[in-house]
């Protein structure tokens, strides 16, 4: 999840987790290029809870912790993110709880496909004033073990200083190869992290990748109509014509002045289970934890569990990552083919792909408790004066129990309270609605009950949070 940060200059600077903070010039605009999909993290991230929203070992998400660093380069006073649609609300909640996002005006652009790191920069170059052309400098950094989870830069003639021209980029290597990189002394990892003006970089892609710049000039312009403070929704039809690339393949290793800076600071992409162990202090033998681990006869194991205690015995180099609804075991050096399973699960419609046992939604949050043939049960809560959509349902009825706090029921054209230890009953083809009217949270059991259960059958009619509506 790299960040940006651009106005007179552009940089974008590391990826969260990370400790340096990089400051360039005057009126520096953060831009965060957040909503990486973190396959390689599953089961932890998923589609619709995807790695900037992760917590690892602290109390602060991955993209907290970038905002933390970025913003107060804002002195400006005003930042940008730029993200999925899909995720406005939860960023919104991650920017609210941060203490470094306090002061700054923050704007999401909202992108309404995935299109990968191109585009997201041509994008955010268009909200900020541009200035003069300038080397493309790119950020390596010194390898200290032989990974296979990096992509390397070959480095070139000295440039005067640190500065080395590029010679060559590589993608990630087998491990023999890595081996002979890391012994070589002239290659670099290629930390996704640049330092450019605002013009070089358009320029570039005017040479390298025209058609996509002009289509992210498009959907700018199609877009900045619905701009507010808070959000400016990327138009969708100019912006799906953007090929799905990233910046280095797009520009990057075709530019002709690009020049790489070794760094020696601390860095990892967080791109793995292993690089996440790494970010731990182990203990004696080289364990690391989080949650509630035993492990016993136990050597350089990971351990992270949710909610409930795992134990580990006599094993060595694993990896064991356990959430509600699914457990990931794997040995360390395998880390980089859990996206193999990912894959897997999207091809079969596994919702385990998308979706974690809880599910963050605009008016707060659902956990399946137990399903099975023609039923499923749900724990609900709804924030204060939130509600759901107005909508209905072709193939389930619901029963909704409250627990805590006070449900405002619509039901076709009836309006009802129901209170604590009370229940209402929502037929199959109903129009209803679920609101919060109280100060406190809203706690429900659902009973679903019906020939399909899936989250696609829902029909919208009405929504306070601009989610689509129809069938």
């Amino acid at each position: 999840m790299p960040r940006v940060v651009r106005d007179r200059w552009s940089c974008q600077v590391s990826h969260a987790g990370e400790t340096p903070t990089l400051t360039i010039a005057r009126m520096l605009i953060p831009v965060v290029l957040s909503g990486g999909a973190g396959t390689r993290l599953w089961p932890v991230s998923r589609e619709a809870f995807p790695k900037p929203f992760m917590k690892l070992g602290g109390a602060s998400s991955l993209l907290q912790r970038t905002l933390d660093r970025a913003l107060p380069l804002a002195d400006g006073g005003r930042a940008a993110i730029v993200t999925n649609r899909e995720y406005f609300f939860k960023t919104r909640e991650e920017v609210d709880g941060c203490p470094g996002a306090r002061g700054v005006r923050v704007t999401q652009l909202l992108e309404p496909v995935g299109r990968n790191t191109a585009p997201a920069v041509a994008l955010a170059r268009q909200a900020a004033e541009l200035a003069a052309a300038g080397s493309i400098v790119l950020f390596g950094i010194r390898p200290s073990v032989p990974e296979t989870g990096f992509g390397y830069i070959e480095m070139g003639d000295a440039l005067g200083g640190e500065a080395r021209a590029v010679r060559r980029f590589v993608e990630k290597p087998d491990a023999a190869l890595a081996v002979q990189f890391l012994a070589d002394g002239g290659f670099v990892w290629n930390s996704g992290m640049f330092c450019f003006r605002a013009q070089t970089i358009l320029d570039a892609m005017q040479v390298h990748a025209p058609e996509l710049l002009a289509s992210a000039r498009a959907a700018w312009e199609a877009s900045r109509a619905d701009a507010s403070d808070e959000k400016l929704p990327i138009a969708e039809q100019p912006f799906v014509a953007c090929p799905e690339i990233s910046i280095d393949y797009a520009v990057m290793e075709k530019a002709d002045d690009v020049v790489v800076l070794p760094a020696a600071f601390h860095w990892s992409d967080i791109g793995s289970w292993k690089a996440v162990a790494e970010e731990l202090q182990p203990d004696a033998d080289g364990n690391t934890t989080v949650g509630e681990a035993l492990l016993q006869d136990a050597k350089n194991t990971h351990v992270q569990s949710e909610d409930r205690l795992v134990a580990a015995v006599g094993v060595e180099n694993l990896l064991i990552v356990d959430t509600p609804d699914a457990l990931l075991v794997a040995d360390k050096d395998a880390s980089q083919q859990v996206r193999a399973i990912v894959e897997r699960l999207k091809s079969s419609g596994h919702e385990a792909a998308r979706l974690h046992r809880t599910v963050a939604r605009p008016w707060g949050t659902y956990t399946v408790l137990q399903e099975g043939p023609r039923f499923k049960i749900k724990r609900i809560e709804v924030k204060p004066k939130e509600r759901l959509s107005l909508q209905m349902h072709h193939h389930r009825s619901e029963h909704w129990i409250v627990v805590s706090g006070t449900a405002k029921v619509q039901c076709d054209e009836r309006v009802h309270l129901v209170a604590a230890n009370e229940s209402t009953y929502i037929p199959i083809g109903t129009r209803h609605r679920l609101e919060n009217p109280g100060v406190v949270p809203l706690v429900m059991i659902e009973v679903q009950c019906g020939d399909y259960l899936g989250e696609d059958d829902i029909v919208r009619f009405d929504d306070a949070y601009g989610r689509p509506t129809g069938g």
